[in-house]
């Protein structure tokens, strides 16, 4: 019986531990994330002012060669745009990809679909760098804040464990 109760109380750390790192580890793919986009903007305005390939086209290359969310909001962003289009497109694959991006960058990135596809190439290059300072912001704000509440939710799990191991025990 003393057996089930340790075994049990060292479930329960290891739990509150992982839910701590699990925590921690969001603000780390934030600002993963946010730095891929900026690379994948990077990316549209080179083949928006060079290759005059069609939005949906470029949208592809660049789902291909990015990975995880920001891979998956291109591809969808895409594959939307065969009904509807490119800003609308753009707008719903931002809300529909579950990924680690607040509020705030959503909506930032959602403002690029205001010209997206309805302006000339000169305006969509100016979208996309006016996005890209804002997502520059944003990537300073996820530093800091990866900094200073990575370590306390790692912290916070263990020391959350510690005392309810000790209380049950």
């Amino acid at each position: 019986m003393l057996f089930v109760k340790y075994f049990m109380l060292f479930l329960i750390l290891v739990a509150s531990v992982l839910l701590g790192k699990n925590i921690a580890r969001k603000y780390v793919n934030r600002l993963k994330e946010l730095e891929e986009m900026r690379t994948a903007l990077n990316i549209f305005r080179s083949k928006v002012s060079f290759t005059y390939s069609p939005i949906p086209e470029i949208f592809e290359e660049i789902a291909k060669d990015s990975k995880g969310n920001i891979g998956k909001i291109f591809s969808v962003a895409s594959k939307k745009m065969e009904k509807v289009t490119a800003n609308i497109a753009w707008s719903e694959a931002i809300n529909e990809v579950d990924s680690n991006l607040n509020k705030e960058d959503k909506k930032i990135l959602e403002n690029l679909s205001k010209l997206l596809g309805q302006t000339d190439v000169e305006g969509q290059i100016s979208q996309i760098d006016i996005t890209q300072k804002f997502l520059d912001n944003q990537i300073q704000d996820a530093i800091d804040e990866k900094q200073k509440n990575e370590k306390l939710y790692s912290k916070l799990g263990i020391t959350i464990g510690l005392a309810i191991v000790v209380v049950l025990a």
